[in-house]
């Protein structure tokens, strides 16, 4: 019995029209980026351990794949077996982000830029992740970044340019959750939560809308924070919005309200999304020194993107701090919620010819057709036509056309509609 053969556990292969839907949306995605003013760039697969390892990446590094050195005995991985330290063996590693690449790049490359720097960034990463619905170990990320905007300029053309892309793709009713880390920082100080432990708060904080307010209490307490007081502050952030600090109600005292007015200020700037302001929104990833947002959308219990501001991680390449803010849309979620028709992207033909066609003459008729712009396929006349034309319809093709032997001019053939 012959076996069954699929690609590695948590990577997938594309089926024609999948891979056609995936590089429609990429191309929409792509040219509302590129009309907003930001660059393509590309960077290695692998980038070195130590940069991959350098603690910019949170909890992602610990899904690094390694890459090991050459020359590395079977008693050499014995002994790093043994002492828990595999990654002493490694000098490459896979990306498993975008963003600590972009931050050696633009590193690199530096002189050659311009002041401000607007990237796209469109591209594959790794994470040794358990394979489980929704999450894979190969996944496309959908970047763009700005480097050198110290601004809030930065941040309302990042959530411009997401959401023309979005628009540009057909998702309705999508939204944007914004907040500020120096927010989460000033919460955590009228907690008076030692500083050392304000990561591990945030983690908790950021279950909120799973475990409620006892279990946030709760699982504080079990950290050893003293959480008097944080109840009422959590019953305040619930009922947050944009009427905070309005005149009608008085500011909590965790609300930070330069940093509000900030945000408020980006609000007001922004045009073809609307953003609401959720001082329960964290996101995990440690670099994060401001801003932060993420895409919701009504119908989901998961984001479809987001980012913010990393104004600390350039410095560790260069030694010197460069302003840096980014967005990142979650392509593999987003192209789900795509409608699966792509036709219309380019006119499609399908030419269905006797077996006893000569070559030339078939290649001359698809020449001629692929000249006046039209994507063309050849296929043989099998005894399931019906098949053959609904294959060709769910691979993208528009209209087709029946060849017999001798048949020369494609101005005399007649094309009749798929579907």
């Amino acid at each position: 019995m012959a076996q069954t053969v699929t690609p590695p556990r948590g990577m997938r292969d594309f089926l024609p029209a999948d891979k056609a839907r995936r590089e429609h949306a990429l191309g929409v995605i792509r040219g509302a980026y590129a009309q907003h003013g930001f660059d393509e760039i590309e960077t290695p697969v692998m980038e070195d351990a130590a940069y991959l390892h350098s603690g910019l990446g949170g909890d992602n590094e610990k899904l690094a794949f390694a890459v090991m050195r050459r020359g590395i005995t079977t008693e050499m991985l014995a002994a790093a077996a043994e002492a828990d330290d595999a990654l002493g063996l490694a000098d490459l590693g896979l990306r498993f982000d975008l963003t600590v690449p972009l931050a050696r790049f633009y590193a690199s490359h530096r002189a050659d830029l311009p002041a401000v720097f607007r990237a796209i960034q469109i591209a594959p990463v790794w994470r040794a992740e358990r394979p489980q619905k929704g999450r894979f170990r190969q996944f496309l990320q959908c970047d763009i970044d700005i480097i050198g905007e110290a601004g809030a300029l930065a941040e309302i053309e990042l959530i411009s340019a997401t959401a023309a892309a979005i628009g540009a793709l057909g998702l309705d009713g999508c939204r944007i959750r914004i907040n500020d880390r120096r927010i989460l920082t000033r919460l955590l100080e009228t907690w008076s939560v030692p500083a050392e432990q304000h990561e591990r708060a945030l983690i908790t904080i950021d279950k909120l809308d799973k475990i409620g307010v006892t279990g946030v209490v709760d699982e504080l307490g079990s950290l050893g924070i003293a959480t008097d007081g944080v109840a009422d502050s959590l019953a305040s952030i619930e009922n947050a919005g944009w009427h905070l600090h309005d005149g009608t109600v008085p500011p909590p005292a965790w609300l930070d309200l330069e940093v509000y007015a900030e945000l408020q200020a980006i609000r007001d700037a922004v045009t073809g999304i609307e953003l609401d302001f959720d001082p329960t929104l964290v996101r995990g990833m440690g670099y994060y020194t401001g801003t932060i947002f993420e895409i919701s959308h009504p119908e989901l219990t998961y984001s479809l993107g987001g980012g913010g501001r990393y104004d600390g991680m350039i410095g560790r390449f260069l030694g010197t701090d460069v302003p840096a803010c980014g967005f990142s849309i979650g392509f593999e979620r987003i192209v789900d919620l795509l409608d699966t028709d792509v036709a219309g992207r380019a006119d499609a033909v399908l030419l269905v010819h006797d077996k006893e066609a000569e070559p030339a003459a078939l290649v001359a008729l698809k020449g001629s057709l692929v000249a006046s712009g039209a994507r063309v396929r050849l296929a043989k006349r099998s005894k399931n036509v019906r098949a053959l034309l609904e294959r060709a319809e769910a691979d993208g093709f528009t209209r087709y056309a029946f060849v017999a032997s001798g048949e020369t001019d494609a101005a005399a053939l007649e094309f009749k509609p798929l579907g």
